[in-house]
């Protein structure tokens, strides 16, 4: 059963009284047998507050309309109803909702209700922060009295969860379609020709074809140049291996580095698909935690979705010799894996350059790094201080041994992909098609 609403009173009020007690002391001070005026003063606005919220109306319904599903970074519409009865112009409903943090800072929603069609509405956009279940627990309603003396105030429980998805986002965009239905990625069935390793036809030589495709004997024969064009390999084998450990859940502009690589992963997993491509997904923190089969057609896109959601935020450091070694246990064939990570420094590094190293040996390994934006700001801010001064060596420094640590990988053999983090949706998508089109995987 729902409490009765409380009666409080307003701020109007709370003005009034520290209005009043000055005089009230003075006119104590000043005529002392006067005293009876301030109690009475006080009582009749007490008797104001109550009549005031005895004629501000009541509730008789309140409800919340919550989202089931949202995804992380993307803003999300949540709304309250409430009907009330014999309330004044001056109403002015105001609702507050308690929820999980990762759907609104400090775990707080507000908004201010009008009224929409008989009932007073209102609307507030969540950006959740985080992946997981996040619950919408209370909600707060208060409208005040005619005379703003007084408001109202219900408070519901409730048992609303929303359910936080990965980022999907670049996936439905009108970019990344028109794409899919390019020529060499549409959806009609036909021969993708490219720059593979399997022989597919001889064409005629164009400029700005590539040189060395041509075919010397052909061209004499037909005493034209002609060039061998290359079948793109399929049923190529993509893992997207994803680090959970501290430094890929600190946020970068406001979401953890995990969440971008889970989108930017995503989103080349669903054109991978499309490709004919066979796709999983692999999660590590202190031990494996995700591993999926391979999914073979982009229908089952959402199983990789699913998946990517349950990679969960760790506060320590991953494993990288029991991660690495397992996945490649489960590898038959040789596979590209990408690999989503970042160290703090070179020491943090060590293990994982010397595991990823292992792998090269039979599988094609894209390491993927954001740039950190924040290291690079401090190392080109303004010096006006020792402490500024500081600073600025200090983040050189990482730099110096952050690149040292990108060189390293890059003379064992790992392709390294580093870019901002808004950019590293796309620039992965390059990558693997520059990859596939090379033939490297098979």
């Amino acid at each position: 059963m729902s409490r009765p609403a409380a009666l409080l009173p307003t701020r109007r009020t709370g003005l009034i009284v520290a209005a009043l007690a000055p005089l009230a002391l003075l006119l104590a001070a000043v005529v002392p047998q006067a005293w009876i005026v301030a109690p009475a003063l006080g009582g009749a606005l007490l008797a104001m507050v109550v009549l005031d919220g005895l004629f501000a109306g009541s509730l008789t319904d309140l409800r919340a309309i919550v989202p089931e599903d949202a995804e992380v970074g993307e803003p999300a519409s949540l709304s309250v109803l409430a009907e009330l009865v014999r309330t004044g112009p001056r109403a002015r409903p105001e609702a507050a909702l308690a929820c999980d943090p990762r759907l609104a800072p400090g775990g707080r929603i507000a908004m201010a209700l009008i009224p929409q069609d008989g009932v007073w509405g209102g609307a507030a956009t969540l950006i959740p922060s985080r992946r997981g279940t996040g619950a919408v627990n209370r909600v707060w309603l208060r409208w005040t009295g005619p005379l703003g003396l007084a408001h109202r105030q219900v408070e519901r429980a409730l048992d609303d969860m929303v359910r936080v998805w990965p980022n999907i986002a670049p996936v439905r965009s009108p970019a990344l379609q028109i794409f899919l239905r390019d020529a060499q990625f549409g959806l009609i069935a036909r021969r993708i020709r490219g720059e593979g390793a399997e022989f597919e036809a001889l064409a005629e030589y164009e400029p700005g074809m590539d040189r060395r495709r041509i075919d010397w004997k052909s061209s004499a024969r037909h005493a034209r140049l002609f060039a061998k064009e290359y079948e793109v390999e399929r049923n190529n084998q993509i893992v997207f291996a994803f680090d959970c450990g501290q430094a890929m859940c600190e946020p970068i502009d406001g979401l953890p580095r995990i969440d971008r690589a889970v989108t930017a992963a995503l989103t080349t997993a669903y054109v991978a698909l499309k490709a004919q491509d066979r796709v999983a997904l692999f999660g590590f923190a202190a031990r494996p935690e995700v591993a999926t089969p391979f999914v073979t057609d982009s229908r089952d896109f959402a199983r990789l979705q699913r998946a990517a959601a349950g990679l969960d935020y760790h506060p320590g450091e991953p494993n990288f010799t029991l991660a690495l070694s397992t996945l490649a246990g489960r590898l038959q064939r040789r596979s590209l894996i990408v690999l989503f990570s970042d160290f703090a420094d070179p020491t943090s590094a060590e293990l994982m350059v010397e595991n990823v190293g292992r792998l090269v040996e039979r599988h094609v390994v894209l390491f993927v790094v954001m740039a950190d934006a924040e290291l690079d700001s401090i190392a080109t801010a303004p010096v006006d201080d020792m402490q500024a001064v500081a600073e600025a060596v200090t983040a050189t420094s990482l730099q110096r041994q952050r690149a040292l640590v990108l060189h390293r990988l890059r003379h064992l053999g790992v392709r390294v992909l580093e870019a901002p983090h808004d950019k590293i949706g796309t620039r992965l998508l390059d990558t693997y098609l520059a990859i596939k089109r090379e033939g490297r995987i098979g």
